[in-house]
């Protein structure tokens, strides 16, 4: 706390898009408490870590940093320190044996009692982490981002992959109401917010909980009137439950990006099965193909683990063959880690970590060639982007993102501002982004 008498405080934001924005519900419960958000933690008075455990190496360093709090805690016996998210809501009150110096352990049905705990906690550890409460609260919301905005459409999986520990700290699946959504969504338009994302752990499972006929594509084309909002994204598909419907509704949708996240996995059935993924290979190939037919210009990215356990060198082969018939624009590749908790951690038949490697590579070199070609084909092509500023390391070099999410880097020369809808023509294109220049300004 200042000599002013204002009090502060830091948030830290781990893992996915959905916790970025319950981080912004836990910022607008602080600011509506007076306090000031701060990016300085010596200065503040409540210092929040929003955890992420779908990795055990992740919550290793997240426990690294906790640890690394008991020195503020020293140095300012009243900072409040609270912990929230997924991993508070699978260790719980273990968190205060391993951490002694936390104050608050807040899970992710718990977010709205945040306001509560800092009012009565007196000195006390406080834990909140009751699953049974609803998903969705209405909170004051501290938007990060001036015109870019998360938007929550469901909480919770019931799928249930046996490598994944989400539903069993996010619980099941339970959707928003369809015209709190929209009335979300068109409140931002009108402040300003020009891109939306829709977040869920699997949005193609919105609605379903319902059991009134409301679906993804319900929603999509409810939200074709959203005046403001140029483009709307949504995050993250699962192939089990997206439907020909819900691709035609994005089709016709003059706000909503050909942008289709479609998280494969594998190309083998066999392994499939064994993540419990609910789907086959010959599945989802009709699906790429289908959306491929109805938006030609179609950016499609996927995920995919390697050294799954079980894997064998011809499984492996088949989801190379995948990635070579699909062809997809980028793939974000991660090698398989037991999850303590999820049933394939326990299994017998795990992967050497040394082959698991030498998988990756030979899946990255092969995705990376599709990349790079796909992106040099957009040499010479002009697209609308909405400019998000400069780059991390190089503020004389700003960027902004297509609507398939393919990030173009331009230097700056001070005519534009951050968010404004400019043309960027394409000069070169790289594996990973787009350099090019501005050719004109939408504002």
């Amino acid at each position: 706390m200042d000599v002013l008498g204002n009090k502060f405080a830091y948030i830290a934001t781990y893992g996915c898009q959905m916790n970025s924005s319950d981080s912004e519900r836990y910022a607008g419960q602080l600011e509506a408490l007076g306090y000031h958000m701060t990016e300085d933690m010596d200065m503040a008075d409540v210092i929040l870590l929003n955890t992420c455990c779908v990795r055990e190496t992740a919550e290793g360093k997240t426990l690294g940093k906790i640890g690394e709090l008991k020195h503020y805690k020293e140095r300012n016996p009243k900072l409040v320190i609270a912990i929230t998210g997924c991993m508070a809501q699978e260790w719980q009150d273990r968190l205060f044996e391993r951490a002694p110096h936390v104050d608050l352990v807040i899970g992710t049905h718990n977010i709205h009692k945040l306001t509560e705990l800092l009012q009565v906690r007196q000195g006390k550890h406080a834990l909140a982490a009751d699953m049974s409460l609803p998903a969705f609260h209405d909170l004051p919301t501290k938007r990060f981002h001036k015109f870019f905005a998360w938007v929550p459409i469901m909480n919770g999986c019931n799928k249930y992959c046996t490598y994944c520990i989400v539903p069993h700290v996010r619980g099941r699946e339970v959707s928003r109401p369809l015209q709190d959504i929209v009335a979300e969504v068109k409140a931002l338009g009108r402040a300003g917010y020009k891109e939306i994302t829709l977040l869920g752990q699997n949005v193609n499972s919105y609605g379903l909980d319902l059991k009134d006929g409301t679906d993804f594509s319900s929603l999509v084309d409810a939200l074709e009137d959203a005046k403001g909002v140029e483009r709307i994204r949504y995050m993250t598909s699962h192939p089990k439950d997206m439907t020909k419907k819900m691709i035609d509704a994005i089709a016709r949708s003059t706000r909503v990006v050909h942008h289709l996240h479609l998280p494969v996995q594998s190309g083998s059935n066999a392994t499939l099965k064994r993540m419990n993924r609910g789907y086959t290979v010959e599945h989802y190939l009709e699906l790429v193909d289908y959306a491929r037919e109805k938006m030609p210009d179609l950016v499609l990215t996927t995920d995919m683990i390697v050294g799954f356990p079980g894997e064998t060198e011809e499984m492996f082969q088949e989801t190379l063959a995948l990635i070579q018939r699909v062809g997809y624009d980028m793939a974000y590749t991660f090698i398989y880690s037991p999850r303590t908790g999820t049933p394939a951690a326990t299994w017998k038949d795990q992967i050497p970590q040394e082959e698991k490697s030498k998988r990756l590579k030979r899946l990255m070199d092969i995705q990376n060639e599709f990349s790079l070609a796909l992106n040099k084909k957009m040499e010479q092509c002009v697209y609308s982007v909405i400019v998000e500023g400069p780059t991390k390391n190089d503020e004389h070099h700003w960027f902004g993102r297509t609507g398939g999410n393919k990030m173009i880097i331009w230097e700056n020369d001070g005519s534009v501002s951050i968010g404004d809808t400019v043309s960027v023509a394409v000069d070169k294109g790289q594996t990973w982004v787009l350099k090019g220049h501005i050719v004109s300004q939408g504002g």
